[in-house]
């Protein structure tokens, strides 16, 4: 297997071609990972929930952590953010930026299901969207392949679209 580390460029290239992240938070000594729907733009991660253990524990404390991942076959890219939570609260203020992460999040398929598949006690659903975003200060990448898939890179002539992503990274590796 060879691994290679991202560049910064390249890391936030996977997060703009991904949707679905583990976001971890913490209060006290005890972490907390979740899954998360997000969209990426200009070095925030935009994403909504309804409130709930990691909006609370993100709220007391919003230093997270987001970590997301793209696989083909024997290819794989990780890339993983350290960022500062910032909630975009119902008022004047975040208005635009609301409507902002509405319209980013939209055009992702299934980008409410995590978010809204909450009940509250009783069985009522849990309707209150909060939207947030996560500042990206710190972030890391790194993507893999077996020696076989490098070299297979390397001969083809053709690429399809949906593993030119990582096809175009490994070709450094060599």
């Amino acid at each position: 297997m060879l691994i290679q580390e991202l560049t910064r460029q390249e890391s936030l290239e996977v997060l703009a071609r991904t949707h679905l992240g583990r976001l971890a938070c913490a209060r006290g000594m005890q972490p907390y990972i979740v899954p998360i729907y997000f969209a990426y733009q200009n070095n925030w991660l935009y994403s909504f929930s309804v409130l709930g253990q990691k909006i609370d524990w993100m709220r007391a404390n919003p230093l997270v952590c987001v970590e997301a991942d793209q696989m083909r076959r024997e290819l794989w890219a990780t890339v993983v953010v350290f960022g500062r939570y910032e909630e975009l609260r119902d008022t004047p203020q975040f208005r635009s930026e609301r409507a902002f992460a509405f319209n980013l999040l939209q055009h992702r398929a299934m980008w409410w299901e995590h978010g809204s598949a909450k009940t509250m006690p009783g069985g009522a659903p849990a309707t209150v969207p909060i939207f947030y975003r996560i500042k990206i200060e710190q972030i890391t990448g790194r993507c893999a392949a077996s020696e076989q898939e490098v070299l297979n890179t390397n001969q083809a002539k053709a690429v399809p679209d949906e593993q030119e992503w990582l096809h175009n990274m490994l070709r450094r590796v060599r």
